[in-house]
């Protein structure tokens, strides 16, 4: 179930540095791309594919970028699980904030559920050459929450 939060600005900070201290990360190795293809033909799922998402007119399935993937964008991935019963609404625009602002870039998230890691999961993706940076970011942010 989704959680709806009425609280202060202050509050919510709190919460969601509590939430991502409590979070599992994985970062994932190596390059990523989004390889499309048309609405009609959905891509094979393989253990490679971590995501795939779909609109009107293709599917994209995220998976690591191959040697010759073209002009692929390529991006560094890394992924949270929740423990089940945190309150982690607002958790996604927060931390893309402070991403921006420190890296000078956006992020892409694809989110999915696994009632039996918690329930909602978030991959995270910035561009490849920035991913050091984005952990180093998180994890400064995972240790302030941590501090007494």
């Amino acid at each position: 179930m989704v959680d709806v939060s009425k609280e202060t600005p202050e509050r919510t900070e709190e919460r969601l540095r509590r939430v991502l201290a409590a979070a599992d990360l994985v970062v994932h190795e190596g390059a990523w791309c989004f390889e499309e293809s048309p609405a009609a033909a959905p891509p094979a799922l393989s253990s490679r594919t971590l995501a795939v998402v779909r609109d009107e007119d293709s599917w994209s399935a995220l998976v690591p970028a191959a040697d010759g993937a073209g002009d692929a964008e390529r991006f560094g991935v890394f992924s949270f699980h929740f423990p089940a019963g945190v309150d982690n609404s607002g958790f996604v625009g927060w931390l893309a904030t402070r991403l921006k602002r420190s890296l000078g870039t956006g992020v892409f998230v694809v989110c999915g559920s696994n009632r039996n890691r918690g329930g909602i999961y978030d991959h995270w993706g910035c561009p490849v050459e920035l991913l050091p940076e984005a952990i180093a970011a998180v994890e400064a942010l995972r240790r302030e929450a941590a501090a007494p």
